[in-house]
């Protein structure tokens, strides 16, 4: 009887055993202790092989220094040389001559413009035209539809009073210099390659790119302007 029920209890213990061995073999493989790591040693400085030591750390900060010390030395140099030639722009500006500073801006007697015509002064080595505009001139100006212009700009945001236009006498092509009163739409006529600029200067025809610029100006005056800041 005993050994009847010892034979019928073998394959479960030699499965049970089968199976332990299979846990430990695939446990000792999960564990990767058989994997050796490449020891780089050899090839290590000798004040870092130890990184909880300090010699490890003062390598580390010394490595850093330098590139820190320039870093810090070109961008303190920048603003030593970006303050001295804002600092020598403002001396040479306070040094300078009144006749020179009045240079800076320009007033204009308005006076001296009759209605109808324009008149250049020059501001800066640049032409500036003073138009003193009809009224039938102010009207087509503020009529022009908006959308249809190059440089979509209205004529009440290009001057400060309807019957003056104050403008920089260069066109915005190459540079040239535009003759007043001409042109197919009553303003200006570049003539060295056919822009043609209406009475608020603004581009209608031809290659130039933008309207005629707008100098800083204000009025002192109902006669009197200042191109330009003193």
């Amino acid at each position: 009887m005993i050994s009847i029920l010892s034979t019928a209890k073998r394959p479960i213990f030699d499965s049970i055993k089968s199976t332990l061995s299979i846990c430990a073999v695939n446990k000792r493989n999960a564990s990767h202790t058989d994997i050796v790591f490449p020891n780089f040693d050899d090839y290590r400085l000798e004040s870092v092989k130890n990184p909880t030591g300090s010699e490890a750390s003062e390598s580390v900060d010394d490595r850093r220094g330098t590139p820190s010390a320039i870093v810090y030395g070109v961008g303190g140099a920048c603003s030593v040389i970006s303050a001295k030639v804002i600092l020598n722009t403002l001396v040479e500006y306070k040094s300078m001559p009144a006749d020179m500073k009045a240079m800076a801006s320009v007033e204009i007697n308005l006076d001296e413009v009759p209605e109808g015509k324009t008149k250049t002064f020059e501001w800066r080595g640049k032409p500036i035209f003073v138009k003193h505009r009809t009224e039938s001139e102010i009207k087509r100006e503020q009529a022009v539809e908006v959308s249809q212009l190059r440089d979509p700009q209205k004529d009440e945001d290009r001057v400060q009073r309807p019957e003056w236009s104050i403008l920089i006498g260069v066109c915005t092509h190459l540079g040239c210099i535009p003759i007043s009163n001409m042109g197919e739409f009553g303003g200006y006529f570049c003539p060295c390659h056919g822009s043609h600029y209406d009475a608020s200067g603004r581009i209608r025809k031809g290659p130039a790119p933008l309207n005629m610029a707008i100098p800083d100006y204000e009025f002192v005056n109902d006669n009197t302007i200042v191109v330009g800041k003193p």
